[in-house]
């Protein structure tokens, strides 16, 4: 299978520190390649990196063959990856319909005259649109949901209508920042299922995710960092055994999963 994204030596410093160091590692088409450590590990900053958040201080970032290191990230969700955050960024005084449609804001690229003047083109896109965020909400499980408005659902719901408005740009890989916390046991449940659909759908997986429960068993492949080092990375059966996983989860309840992730 070919890979979809290369992460290659990516490395970066904040005022003399290094935060991340040299990490490489590819992610395939229907695969879910998780990224976990410790608190202060480098996590969210590594994919900070990937996203466009961050621009790295060294290495590159390669997108189904091109170089995108450092690209904003609305320029990369064009190109096919997207992501959520581990803060919610949902409008709560929306629908769930209307912040599902919302993901559609970047693929419409028709002309500001035709939107303003409601021409023909401008209503089809919207009905479109329309349509589209109806079948996402079904897909993620919140089709009844459509007409609440978004801050009345459960903390899992409104992670999965994160995840939805993700999908609207029809990703050909899917970042995921902590898609499971806060949520309880049924909520984490859901979402674990809702990933492994996705990834069988053919999209790529890249997670970072505390409950390692719930990596241990929908990962293909695991990369794990400590201080900003990669100190391992395989499946979930030989990262689970690695020396030096367990001894960088030690004094953090690392056999229970109640790893946490990098503020």
């Amino acid at each position: 299978m070919s890979v979809l994204l290369s992460v290659e030596g990516l490395g970066i410093s904040f005022g003399g520190l290094r935060a991340v160091n040299e990490v490489s590692f590819t992610v395939r088409p229907g695969e879910i390649t998780s990224v976990i450590g410790p608190n202060g590990a480098g996590k969210t900053t590594l994919f900070n990196m990937i996203s466009g958040v961050y621009r790295p201080g060294s290495g590159r970032v390669v997108l189904d063959g091109q170089d995108v290191t450092g690209m904003a990230p609305h320029l990369l969700a064009r190109r096919g990856m997207s992501r959520t955050f581990q803060n919610l960024q949902i409008f709560q005084s929306m629908t769930v319909l209307e912040n599902a449609i919302a993901g559609y804001h970047l693929q419409e690229r028709g002309p500001v005259l035709a939107d303003l003047l409601g021409l023909p083109s401008s209503r089809r896109r919207a009905t479109q649109a329309q349509d589209g965020a109806r079948k996402l909400l079904a897909r993620v499980g919140l089709d009844r949901a459509a007409e609440r408005e978004a801050g009345n659902l459960s903390y899992g719901a409104l992670k999965r209508l994160e995840i939805a408005r993700a999908l609207a740009l029809s990703p050909k890989i899917l970042l995921l920042d902590e898609p499971a916390a806060g949520c309880n046991a049924v909520e984490t449940e859901e979402i674990d299922h809702l990933i492994a659909e996705v990834a069988r759908s053919g999209v790529a997986i890249l997670l970072v995710e505390h409950d390692m429960k719930m990596v241990m068993r929908i990962s293909n492949h695991i990369v794990v960092l400590d201080h900003g080092e990669k100190i391992a990375e395989g499946d979930p059966a030989s990262v689970s055994r690695n020396p030096a996983v367990i001894a960088a989860y030690l004094g953090t309840d690392a056999e229970t999963g109640a790893a946490h992730a990098d503020g």
